[in-house]
């Protein structure tokens, strides 16, 4: 178990710019580039070459991987399909958060209660919120993806909606590939390249996994130690306030608007209570109302820490899952 400050360190060395200043580094390696969308395949994947070569990355590495890139039409047809734009929050939680999940996860409190508790007191991120996550993500470990990271960043990239971003993430990859932290074979994930069962997204390892078996790899993809500890680090870094929930359900009336903000304590007076029609703590804690599904359906009032989950996933419904399913977890 590792103790110290090093711990988001590998003992081999790693890119630590981070996506910003990788952004900055491709755009002064390159002036007017044409568009990827408008580039041939192989065009795009000459050019990728050059700007991993500029970064320092190895040319071997780079070869051996965009040799076997391809580009997967699936794969955009997926990120054009969100879950927010195509099922209502209801049919999404009953699909995310079923009893099954809630089983498995009280086990793996258990199982890994030392493991957690040790996490816990390094990082301050709560067993139930943690787990939670990492049942969401990964089913535990279970289902960590299938696609390749690099075919499927290399296709996002060449992809006109958000190139740049899937860009940087596939340097990253390849980063990760030429420090030996895991073998091409090995580089699964999903459809938009986050990796392990922590779904990662690269350019997320690079700055948050962390070694905490001591091994000397930050391993997301085998190591339950390091998995359960860079998915905590990632939170911490992240601005996660120890003590203070992710928010609660509520009853709010129907004239209160969605998206509004005030203090749990002003949401009391104008009429909300919490799910079993109690009244909230008067208390003076940030608070935003989400309503879901429109006026008749469920409603929540979020604080800090549910914007800290969003920094993991922008996801409205992702967000409230984790936060439903640790309290699932934390009531068992």
């Amino acid at each position: 178990m590792a103790t110290s400050d090093d711990l988001t360190c590998s003992r081999r060395t790693v890119w630590q710019g981070g996506i910003g200043t990788l952004a900055l580094l491709l755009a002064a390696g390159r002036s007017r580039p044409v568009p990827a969308a408008q580039q041939s395949w192989p065009d795009f994947l000459d050019q990728i070459a050059r700007e991993a070569r500029r970064l320092g990355i190895s040319p071997a590495t780079t070869r051996a991987a965009l040799a076997r890139a391809e580009r997967l039409e699936r794969v955009i047809e997926l990120d054009r399909r969100q879950p927010e734009g195509q099922m209502s929050f209801a049919d999404y939680i009953g699909r995310v958060i079923d009893a099954n999940r809630v089983r498995r996860g009280q086990e793996m409190l258990e199982t890994h209660r030392d493991l957690l508790e040790q996490i816990r007191f390094r990082f301050g991120v709560p067993n139930p919120t943690l787990v939670a996550l990492w049942g969401l993500e990964s089913s535990y470990g279970r289902s960590t993806g299938t696609w390749s990271v690099v075919s499927a960043l290399a296709t996002l990239a060449h992809d006109g909606r958000r190139s740049e971003f899937f860009r940087g993430e596939l340097m990253a990859a390849l980063q990760i590939l030429d420090a030996g932290d895991v073998d091409l074979d090995e580089l699964k994930g999903s459809w938009a390249g986050a990796m392990g069962q922590a779904q990662f997204m690269p350019s997320t390892y690079l700055r948050h996994a962390v070694d905490w078996d001591g091994d000397g790899q930050r391993d997301i993809w085998g190591s339950i130690p390091d998995v359960l500890a860079s998915m905590s680090n990632l939170l911490a870094r992240s601005g996660w306030r120890q003590g203070e929930l992710w928010g609660r359900e509520v009853q709010a009336p129907a004239d209160l608007p969605a998206g509004r903000r005030d203090t749990v304590a002003a949401f009391a007076k104008a009429g909300v209570r919490d799910s079993e029609g109690g009244p909230l703590p008067n208390s003076d804690m940030p608070a935003v109302l989400l309503r879901m599904d429109g006026p008749g359906g469920r409603a929540f009032l979020t604080y800090h820490n549910f914007q800290v989950i969003k920094i993991w996933n922008r996801s409205d419904y992702f967000a409230l899952s984790v936060g439903l399913l640790s309290d699932q977890l934390k009531a068992a």
